[in-house]
Parts: structure tokens; C-alpha cells; sequence
């Protein structure tokens, strides 16, 4: 059964969200490589092999097959891995799947990002003639251009051109068939997933102005041109792409300034803000991010139960400036006066009574102030 799946790696733990990221053509999951295992941090990451590319056999494709085709890969995959509802990510050949997903399947997709791909590949022809030159001719002449294809110049992954040159020439030419046949331009209005284009500002593959016809249809869509990158974005610009799509998947600061707001309050927020510099600028960034985008927003425990135990921490290092912030923070996440003396009597024990000594002066000063 497993030769009729394509080839795929899973990273991450398998009660995160599911992440599918998908190739672009001539490629393996090794597009991936500088991306994946940093977005395996809060996501179950499945990435995947296209048939004939890297480890998936050729024959999951026949000539003439489609993108939709290709899809139902990726959906048989998802239904082999347990996956009923995951995000999605794909280069080129492999965004275009995405976007066929969420348009013919959006009960399986909880999010789209779209990376340097289109809703049409310049017409039929081109991929027409690609397919019958490799049919006749291979791999091989076709992979010597493929930095060119891919990359600015001067750049290169040699993994990937070796993806290129070993991959199986009938499943390639079944895969050109597929984008000689793709125009989704009329259902991308349909698209109701949350939406992320990334462009290559050098890519002459696709585009940017590709991606922003998605943008401009898909509503609510966000669009990213990337300075410097070309077709192969997660490869040549993995940083850049790694940024966007944290903010994108929703552990991005957007998220965390919110929570961090409900917490803290917009006073404390905005004197933060005020005192932001461009040498603090990354720290508030990292802070909103993983502090109040990822850990805050996890829901095992209840804010309550997280300002307990951030309390009894502060107490325990000595940081009772930070304390007092947190006392207030607390309050709001509703523990009570009482409940709050409770937690530092406790630190008493754990953490030393001149620690907790400081602690309840400090509380007592913020709680005092609360009923002046």
C-alpha cells in the first residue's frame, strides 16, 4: 500500500496542527529543507515527494494527468497519515495543488500559502513542447539550465539540480502535462482559506504580477514580494519565507500583541511600544511572538493557571519589577487578592521567605493602588 503513497518525511509532534508542504517541479521535499524543521516546532509537518521526484514512485501518474490529480495524492497521503483538516504550503507546481485543494476541497484546508506559482501557467504550449523534449531527450539538458530556472545568479543548491537531473523523465512529462492543462483563474473568488502569496521579485518562472492575480481575487488575501529571490523562494530565501509564514500559520506577533494587550493592558502595551528603539526592535518582536503568540495562546492551561505559575518564577529569580506588571496581569486574568497571597505564601516554602517577602511588599504596593 505505501508504493501507492507518495514518498514523504513527518517532522514535529503529532498532536500539532498538521502542516502539508508541497514541491515545486523537478524538486523533492529537499526544497523544504531550511524551513521545515523550524516550522516543526508548532506544527506536525508533512512534506512530500512528487511522483517520479525524489523517493515516490513514477508511476503514481500516468500522461496527461491533471493538478487535480496530483491533489487526490495529497489527500489519499493526508487520509493515510489521520489527517482530516491541515495547512498548506506549495512551490510553484506544488501551489498550484494548494490552490486546487481550496477550491474543490475547502473542508480540508484550514489555511493556503502559495509560493511562487499562478493560477495559470502561460498557456499550454510551452509545457507541451517541455513534456515531448523530455520524453525524447530526458533529464539531462533540462537540469543544466536549472539554475538559471530557479536561482539568481551566482546562487545555487546542488541537492536540488541533482533532484532535477535524477528525477523520472515519463512522471516529469506527466507533471508538465498537468500545468499545461491548470487555469484556476475563474474560481479563485471561491477561495475562502486563509490566504498567503509570496513572489520572487527575480522570479521568471512566475512572476510577481502572478501572484498578485491571485491576491487581487482571493478575498482577504495577503501578498509578499520577496527583494532578491527567485522561483525557489524557501531554498534561496528561507528566512524571508520562514517569516512570513509563522505570521501567516499564527504564531506571528500579530497574534501575540493581541493576547499580550488582554494581559497586560493597553497602557503597559503602548509605554512598551513608546520605548521601542530599532537595537529593542527584534526583542519586542521575539516577545510578541513566542511569549504571547505561542506560549500564552497555548490552551492546556488556562491564563489563570499561567499567571501562577509566571508569579511563583518571578519570585523565585528575584524579578519583582516584573512581578508587580504580572500582579496586575493576574488581576485580570481573575485571581483574586487572596488567591494571590495564596501563590506567594507558597513561594515561601519553594523559593525562601526574603524572596517572598519582597513579593508580597510588591503585590501589596500594586494591590493598593488597585483599591486607590
Amino acid at each position: 500500500m505505501t508504493d501507492k503513497l507518495l514518498n514523504h518525511r513527518t517532522e514535529g509532534p503529532t498532536s500539532a496542527p498538521a502542516l502539508l508542504l508541497g514541491p515545486s517541479l523537478g524538486t523533492s521535499y529537499a526544497l523544504w529543507d531550511k524551513v521545515a524543521p523550524e516550522l516543526s516546532i508548532t506544527h506536525r509537518v508533512v512534506r512530500w515527494d512528487l511522483p517520479g521526484h525524489g523517493g515516490s514512485a513514477a508511476d503514481l501518474v500516468d500522461a496527461g494527468a491533471t493538478v487535480g490529480d496530483l491533489a487526490g495524492l495529497v489527500l489519499a497521503l493526508a487520509d493515510s497519515l489521520g489527517v482530516e483538516r491541515f495547512a498548506y504550503a506549495g512551490v510553484s507546481l506544488g501551489g498550484a495543488v494548494g490552490l486546487h485543494l481550496a477550491v474543490h476541497h475547502p473542508e480540508r484546508i484550514s489555511s493556503l500559502a502559495v509560493i511562487c506559482s499562478s493560477a495559470h501557467f502561460n498557456g499550454a504550449k510551452p509545457w507541451e513542447e517541455r513534456a515531448a523534449l523530455v520524453r525524447r531527450d530526458g533529464l539531462s539538458r533540462l537540469a543544466d539550465s536549472a539554475n538559471g530556472r530557479w536561482f539568481t545568479s551566482g546562487f545555487t543548491v546542488p541537492e536540488l539540480v541533482q533532484d532535477h537531473r535524477d528525477a523520472d523523465p515519463a512522471a516529469y512529462a506527466a507533471c508538465c502535462d498537468a500545468l499545461a492543462a491548470f487555469d484556476l483563474r475563474e474560481r479563485l473568488p471561491e477561495i475562502t482559506s486563509p490566504t498567503l502569496l509570496i513572489a520572487g521579485r527575480e522570479d521568471p518562472a512566475t512572476p510577481p504580477a502572478h501572484l498578485r492575480e491571485i491576491a487581487d481575487a482571493v478575498p482577504g488575501a495577503t501578498l509578499v514580494e520577496l527583494p532578491g529571490a527567485s522561483h525557489l523562494a524557501p531554498a534561496q530565501c528561507s528566512q524571508a519565507v520562514l517569516t512570513a509564514m509563522r505570521a501567516h500559520l499564527g504564531g506571528g506577533a500579530g497574534l501575540g500583541m493581541e493576547v499580550r494587550r488582554e494581559v497586560l493592558g493597553d497602557a503597559h502595551v503602548d509605554r512598551a511600544q513608546a520605548r521601542q528603539t530599532p537595537f529593542t526592535a527584534r526583542f519586542q518582536d521575539f516577545i510578541s511572538r513566542y511569549a504571547w503568540g505561542e506560549i500564552w495562546t497555548d490552551p492546556t492551561l488556562t491564563r489563570r493557571e499561567r499567571s501562577m505559575i509566571t508569579l511563583t518564577a518571578l519570585v523565585a529569580h528575584g524579578h519583582y519589577d516584573e512581578l508587580a506588571m504580572h500582579v496586575r496581569a493576574a488581576r485580570r486574568n481573575g485571581l483574586t487578592p487572596e488567591e494571590i497571597g495564596a501563590v506567594l505564601l507558597q513561594t515561601a516554602v519553594y523559593c525562601g521567605v526574603p524572596a517572598a517577602n519582597s513579593a508580597f511588599a510588591a503585590a501589596q504596593r500594586v494591590l493598593a493602588e488597585e483599591e486607590g
